[in-house]
């Protein structure tokens, strides 16, 4: 299969499907007349042979209490190792309904109310809900940001930030939302060695992973300096961000620490978490162990589309400046040159009519810019982006 195939067996109206992103605009802009770009999700069916798997299950037409097989850890193990060299054991693996969920049971896990908690802005907003809904002191440090929109570690201002707040837990995304950035192992290990030397509690959310499209190839927290760090860290992830399956609520939460897989497993207890959930399980292990090709043709649909925005928006408007995508499927575009941040919201909803993430929900590090998800067709790109140019254009007037 090629990408042009791909498209055209795989993409999929999503309107009026109860999708968030299509049929939850009114709810979240205020208007339904936009061009959806915002929810993580995608507009490609998931694998063929996932659908087929779910299917065959349903088919047997029970769907009583059930549980991961063994195969299902095998998959998702053999997937980790064939295409990143990670190491994972299934005694280290932990099932759950939904990465926000587990980031929200690791923060009670680890920490106490009114411990301080770390993350790296601009970053994926339902950290900072899962940090100050739980009580604990939000903790912030900025990337840094050089003229060529490139993110980097403040080393720094984290150890200093640490020190003075007394931080328990650092939240760490990898690859960043939104930023774009696939942290190689040496930022990863200054990282954390910090933290290790600090007594901090690192949750690595890798949830993007297999979103690779850079030239710059994964390296887990769990790989860092051959596993050095694995007793002080959690890496979370899931099949849904890869496969477009985020309503089956599945995930992972792989903890190395014998110890604090046990208080991990108390706390669940106490909150009477599902461990995901079967057809979860039936679409997953189906995703890692035959959705390889599925994966790879829509990674160069996202690259042509990055390609495609980044090269049509810059040729017209040289200020505007675009942050490298390395990971994810997330285009992160500083419009500040053209539109002031405040006039951000109003401008995308009232003249660009497009629906995307406003960077200030990322942080204050995020302001003037705006997240795009390119996870769709072509032609969705390519209206959003002669909308956005026309409506730069009168803005300029």
């Amino acid at each position: 299969m090629n990408k042009t195939e791909f498209i055209e067996k795989y993409a999929v109206a999503r309107q009026n499907t109860n999708s968030a992103k299509w049929d939850g605009l009114k709810s979240q802009f205020g208007q339904d007349d936009l061009l959806p770009l915002w929810v993580a999700d995608t507009e490609f069916k998931a694998p063929q042979a996932v659908i087929d798997a779910m299917q065959a299950r349903i088919s047997h037409g029970a769907f009583g209490y059930s549980f991961a097989p063994d195969s299902y850890y095998h998959a998702y193990i053999n997937w980790q190792k064939e295409r990143y060299g990670i190491e994972v054991h299934q005694e280290w693996m932990r099932l759950g309904p939904g990465v926000v969920n587990a980031l929200a049971t690791l923060v009670q896990t680890l920490t106490q109310e009114n411990d301080a908690v770390m993350v790296l802005q601009p970053v994926y907003y339902p950290f900072m809900n899962v940090i100050e809904n739980n009580h604990r002191k939000l903790v912030v440090s900025e990337l840094q940001v050089d003229d060529q929109a490139n993110y980097s570690f403040n080393y720094q201002d984290i150890e200093t930030k640490i020190k003075e707040n007394h931080v328990k837990l650092l939240i760490l995304c990898s690859p960043h939302n939104p930023v774009g950035r696939v942290w190689d192992e040496a930022e990863l290990e200054q990282l954390l060695a910090l933290c290790q030397a600090n007594q901090v509690w690192v949750i690595s959310d890798e949830i993007h992973h297999d979103l690779i499209v850079g030239d710059k190839p994964f390296v887990s927290a769990l790989s860092i300096a051959d596993g050095r760090y694995r007793d002080i860290m959690v890496m979370v992830d899931a099949p849904s961000k890869t496969f477009n399956l985020a309503a089956l609520n599945n995930c992972h939460v792989v903890i190395p620490n014998p110890q604090l897989r046990d208080h991990f497993d108390q706390q669940v207890a106490k909150e009477v978490l599902p461990a995901g959930s079967l057809l979860g399980h039936v679409a997953g292990q189906a995703a890692y162990e035959e959705g390889a090709e599925w994966l790879d043709n829509m990674l160069a649909v996202i690259k042509d589309n990055f390609d495609y925005v980044k090269d049509q928006l810059t040729q017209v408007f040289p200020e505007i400046k675009v942050s490298p995508l390395q990971g994810t499927y997330l285009m992160w575009v500083d419009l500040s040159a053209l539109v002031v941040p405040e006039d951000i919201e109003v401008f995308m909803k009232q003249k660009a009519k497009l629906a995307v993430d406003f960077g200030d929900w990322f942080g204050q590090g995020g302001q003037g810019h705006i997240r795009i998800n390119l996870a769709t067709t072509p032609a969705n790109i390519e209206k959003a982006v002669r909308a956005l140019i026309v409506a730069l254009q009168d803005w300029q007037k």
